[in-house]
């Protein structure tokens, strides 16, 4: 059988305990780190322009949002175990290209170098690419088939019992859009993607079968992998998000769910460190990493052009 990334669990018409436990035993491994974006300001910096400009790129391609979301987990993973020493324009580019490419062919997407590069206003020679992806892979430790709150959404639902097709595809869908908008939110790298699984799919009931919520609720609780006071806290925080994005006006030209209003405003101090780009391939200017990176630390402190 197939590994589905988003759904790792699908073609067991019962699940497997060994399966179930597994997953939940793992996915720990597939975290940032929240302790290590509170220590540092550039972490924070670098995250949200990466976060930015994996939007831009989707936006232009109109691929699955999944390949964004694997990419932003990849850039989260990957800031949260990397020294990072300085805010540079350049490693946010080529950190957001790799990722791009990286998730593209975990989903059997085909998505062209050159074209992402273009996108993100920098191309950099095969040698530059080559080794920001072996420094990826090797801080992630290749684990790229990333256990996600999607992981999980089909394994929740089924407490539910709910019996109509269609409700419980609107249950996921709607879940799927509550995680999609919210992975920039730092405050959630605390939770397992199991919590925000459960947390994102009783949002979703209390919005759409709000009669049906309490039985939910009380229905994943019951669940041995799930901590009851940790799925109140991440609930709570979902809750609030979408409060606060009901009440804000949402850009119309938005096309990305991956990126609310919130972050979109991040552009401009983003872009204050950066010395504008031309667009025209032609002026484009390829940029080399000059400097290899030990185990623990990504060298960024010398630029060479080429």
């Amino acid at each position: 059988m197939e590994f589905d990334l988003e759904n790792p669990l699908t073609g067991f018409e019962q699940y497997h305990f060994e399966a179930v436990s597994a997953l939940f035993a793992t996915e720990s491994d597939h975290m940032p780190s929240f302790l290590a974006f509170k220590s540092t300001d550039v972490r924070f910096s670098l995250r949200r322009h990466s976060v930015f400009l994996i939007s831009q790129v989707q936006c232009s391609y109109k691929f699955d949002g999944y390949i964004a979301y694997l990419a932003v987990n990849y850039v989260d993973r990957f800031l949260s175990k990397q020294t990072v020493l300085e805010n540079k324009p350049w490693i946010v580019r080529i950190l957001v290209i790799v990722s791009l490419s990286l998730a593209a062919k975990m989903s059997n997407f085909e998505l062209s170098l050159s074209d992402i590069q273009r996108d993100v206003g920098l191309i950099f020679d095969a040698q530059s690419i080559h080794r920001m992806e072996s420094l990826i892979l090797h801080t992630l430790k290749w684990r790229l088939r990333s256990i996600t709150p999607f992981s999980f959404l089909h394994f929740f639902i089924s407490f539910f019992q709910l019996g109509d097709t269609s409700l419980t595809q609107s249950l996921k869908q709607r879940a799927s859009d509550i995680i999609f908008s919210t992975q920039y939110e730092i405050k959630l790298f605390e939770y397992k993607p199991s919590i925000i699984a459960a947390s994102a799919l009783l949002c979703a009931a209390d919005e759409l079968i709000p009669m049906q919520f309490s039985s939910c609720l009380a229905a994943i609780s019951e669940c041995r992998y799930i901590n009851k006071e940790e799925l109140m806290n991440a609930l709570a925080i979902l809750r609030e998000m979408l409060i606060e994005g009901r009440e804000s006006t949402v850009d119309a030209e938005s096309c990305s769910m991956l990126t609310p209003k919130s972050v979109l405003e991040c552009e401009n101090t983003c872009c204050q460190c950066e010395t504008p780009i031309n667009q025209d391939s032609d002026n484009n200017k390829k940029r080399r990493l000059s400097d290899l990176m030990d185990d623990q630390t990504l060298q960024i402190s010398q630029v060479q052009w080429c």
